[in-house]
């Protein structure tokens, strides 16, 4: 029998407790972004202070340092998506999500800090607060989806999810505006009186600015660390793990317009609790293993694709910005390409998921955006030699294609998917689970995006571009492949639903059309599967 606080759950109504849990949740994802997109204008800051030749031509951020950069905040990822995902399912969602958010707001002002005046110092002290700041995100991840997946109602639960990670695109957008102004200001600054900076020479402010660029990182999420603190446990936490039905009710009541006696149990447990039988069990294989495996799969190859895909970029920033003595000037100039770039393609691919995601489906829509990216990556890569030295218009269209497809496709569904499928007391950990894998192809790609876009002869250049690219296809397919024989489609149905799907007897692992994985029931149920 349906349990009464469940039930209208699926079926409430979209309220301004919805909104709000968006907003709230979304803080991290705005975080993740911001630090993702403000790196590369940072480190071109960081390579004229510290590795200044007074010729900003020759200027280059060694190619180790710039991967350190950039994996060990994946790396911290990682690891916090592994911990916070336990943790979450261990302790509850609500007890454990503060905990990451100061920990991003923490190592935001801690980059800011970083000590010494020598590139060794610096540098490593930046590492070490990006790995901690890789933590707080990662930790955020499988919490924020989970939390909105079991506070949404059935019919908008997707959109909402979407609406979530789609903080993504405010975050692009503070970064980049956030550089220009702080450059900006430094840049109109007037010079010292008495010991003006010579006209090649980077200025010591420079050293200033990337510190307090990366420091206002800190401060939305920090805005919202309160109503973080304040937000109630998840009902479908608190009744089917907690077996505690009538403090779900009461939390209900406080956030939804529900009164309690609509949602109160004649009993306070669950009738029929499910067994607990161990993550690490032949039964969990058998029920979700197949889950498990398409949901960490896509991620590891839309990661692999989506930081590979920087490349592209960096071959759009060689053409299009101009090096120029002022190294204020380079930074700008570099975060307004960005903007404009992730303005026309990336967050309209964010919001045509929110828009489409219910209608259309998880499936399709990460089908089509794996379809898409392919014929993209075809396009470029084949004919590379082609590009390299046409990077026009028509070049800059099949990037923005590409990342519009990545955005309403796979790197939005890969993040809701895993929040649908699994019972609640291994959600957050499954969930967790399937980012870490996804961040291990996000280092795979940085990693091959630094060898490929290494300066050294052209030739060997262009050869490792074009290799690099191809691979990308090769890979998106890959996607398309897993999504169609793996992947469930959880549209329509409620959580509960979702979990009870696979049958341990069936023994099927690839996914079946005729079979009862891709039905859509119209029934409610109210708690886990016995057998879940």
């Amino acid at each position: 029998m349906a349990l009464k606080v469940l039930s209208a759950l699926d079926t409430a109504k979209t309220q301004l407790y919805h909104f709000k849990a968006i907003v709230i949740a979304g803080m991290g994802l705005f975080t993740d972004a911001y630090d993702l997109f403000c790196i590369p204008p940072i480190m071109k800051l960081i390579g004229r202070v510290y590795f200044d030749s007074n010729e900003p031509k020759k200027v280059e951020l060694p190619v180790v340092l710039t991967s350190i950069m950039l994996t060990t905040a994946l790396l911290g990822a990682a690891i916090g998506q592994l911990l916070f995902g336990r943790l979450g399912d261990l302790i509850g969602r609500r007890r454990v999500y503060g905990i990451s958010l100061f920990l991003m707001v923490l190592s935001s002002i801690g980059c800011g800090f970083s000590m010494g005046t020598s590139p060794g110092y610096v540098l490593g002290s930046l590492a070490f607060f990006r790995f901690v700041l890789g933590l707080g995100i990662g930790g955020d991840y499988p919490l924020s989806a989970t939390i909105m997946s079991e506070f949404a109602n059935r019919k908008t639960r997707g959109s909402f999810i979407a609406a979530v990670f789609s903080m993504q695109g405010l975050g692009i957008l503070a970064s980049s505006a956030v550089t220009m102004v702080v450059c900006s200001i430094f840049d109109a600054a007037p010079e010292h009186p008495v010991h003006p900076v010579p006209k090649n020479q980077t200025p010591e402010s420079a050293d200033l600015a990337w510190r307090l660029i990366l420091m206002m990182g800190a401060i939305p999420a920090g805005l919202t660390f309160y109503w973080r603190m304040m937000m109630p446990e998840t009902a479908r936490y608190t009744a089917l793990v907690e077996h505690n039905v009538l403090q779900a009710a009461k939390d209900m009541e406080r956030v939804l317009d529900v009164s309690l006696s609509q949602i109160a149990e004649e009993s306070e447990y669950p009738p029929s609790p499910p067994p607990c039988y161990p993550l690490i069990s032949k039964r969990f294989f058998s029920r979700h293993g197949r889950d498990l495996f398409a949901c960490a799969t896509a991620w590891f190859l839309i990661d692999v694709f989506f930081y590979s895909a920087n490349l592209v970029q960096s071959q759009i920033d060689d053409h299009y910005l101009m090096k120029k003595t002022n190294v204020f000037q380079e930074a700008i100039s570099m975060a307004k390409l960005h903007a404009i770039l992730n303005v026309c393609s990336t967050i309209p691919g964010y919001w045509a998921t929110v828009y489409y995601i219910d209608r259309i489906g998880r499936v399709k829509i990460q089908i089509i955006g794996f379809f898409f990216m392919t014929l993209v990556f075809i396009t470029i890569g084949i004919p590379y030699y082609y590009w390299y030295d046409h990077t026009n218009l028509w070049f800059l269209f099949l990037y923005g294609l590409a990342l519009f497809f990545s955005n309403f496709g796979p790197n939005t569904t890969t993040f809701i998917v895993p929040a649908e499928l699994f019972p609640a007391r291994f959600r957050s950990t499954c969930y967790g689970i399937s980012g870490a894998v996804g961040k291990v192809g996000a280092i795979v790609g940085v990693v091959g995006f630094n060898w490929a876009s290494h300066k050294d002869e052209d030739g060997l250049k262009r050869g490792r571009m074009m290799a690099v690219l191809v691979f990308l296809a090769g890979v998106s397919i890959a996607g398309m492949m897993t999504t169609y024989f793996f992947t469930r489609e959880t549209t329509g149905r409620s959580l509960e639903e979702n979990e009870k799907e696979d049958d341990p007897e069936d023994g099927f692992f690839v996914r079946s059309f005729g079979r009862s994985c891709m039905r859509r029931r119209s029934n409610s149920v109210g708690q886990e599967d016995p057998t879940a």
